[in-house]
């Protein structure tokens, strides 16, 4: 599976943001899909994350009701929409695919990563 990441950029705090990842190869409704994200010196983690259907999410506490995760099987592409964006959003965000996973746990259950794209948020 290759993963591919668009939609970062520069938002002023307050902002939206909507990052996509659009997957090919395998089956795309075969893997859970977590987005992470790494900001400088700090360890990476799971923001995000969607079962194969998309029946059930996860949502780190940083981020609950403010970022949504969506997928469309048909286009096999996973979304995360950002909004009210703030300066510790900063880092480098990662779609991750997770052969019959449920979108949940650390990075090393997941198989694929895309190669990130970078979302910066100035105050």
């Amino acid at each position: 599976v290759q993963l591919v990441e668009s939609g970062g950029g520069l938002v002023q705090a307050g902002g939206s943001l909507r990052l996509s990842c659009a997957a090919s190869g395998r089956t795309f409704s075969d893997y859970g899909m977590g987005w992470f994200r790494q900001a400088p010196g700090k360890e990476r983690e799971l923001v995000a994350g969607i079962s194969r259907i998309g029946g059930s999410t996860y949502y780190a506490d940083s981020v609950k009701g403010r970022f949504t995760i969506s997928r469309d099987n048909a286009k096999n592409t996973v979304y995360l929409q950002m909004n009210s964006l703030k300066p510790e959003d900063t880092a480098v965000y990662y779609c991750a695919a997770d052969l019959w996973g449920s979108g949940r746990g650390t990075g090393a259950r997941y198989d694929y990563w895309g190669q990130g794209t970078q979302v910066t948020v100035s105050s």
